[in-house]
């Protein structure tokens, strides 16, 4: 089992910033793949951005390419989602996951998820 929990969330103006940071606790972390997820109200989940065990790629939905940062400190176990140039559309609760097995671009491909945090944009 992998426990992860998600802070860093909160209300920020357009063109602001935030990063969020997933501590991941229980099984050996560094051996997972990690991402991040978003639901804003009414929609479905979808993916954000995704990191190797290594750290060595990364990958990025479209909408947030340019934008957002995935990384990882193996030795703390964290996985962190720097957002830069913020824009409304980006509100949503972000999750984080370990462990794909399939498409990592799918949310029922992962093993396991954070409590999510609230991210809201205002214009």
């Amino acid at each position: 089992q992998v426990q992860l929990v998600d802070t860093g969330g909160g209300l920020v103006q357009a063109g602001g910033s935030l990063r969020l940071s997933c501590a991941a606790s229980g099984r050996t972390f560094e051996n997972y793949p990690m991402g991040w997820f978003r639901q804003a109200p009414g929609k479905e989940r979808e993916f954000v951005a995704a990191i190797t065990w290594s750290g060595g790629s990364t990958f990025y939905a479209d909408s947030v390419k340019g934008r957002f940062t995935i990384s990882r400190d193996n030795a703390k176990n964290t996985v962190y989602l720097q957002m830069n140039s913020l824009k409304p559309e980006d509100t949503a609760n972000y999750y984080c996951a370990a462990d794909p097995n399939g498409d990592y671009t799918y949310p029922r491909s992962w093993s396991y998820w954070g409590q999510g945090t609230q991210v809201t944009v205002s214009s």
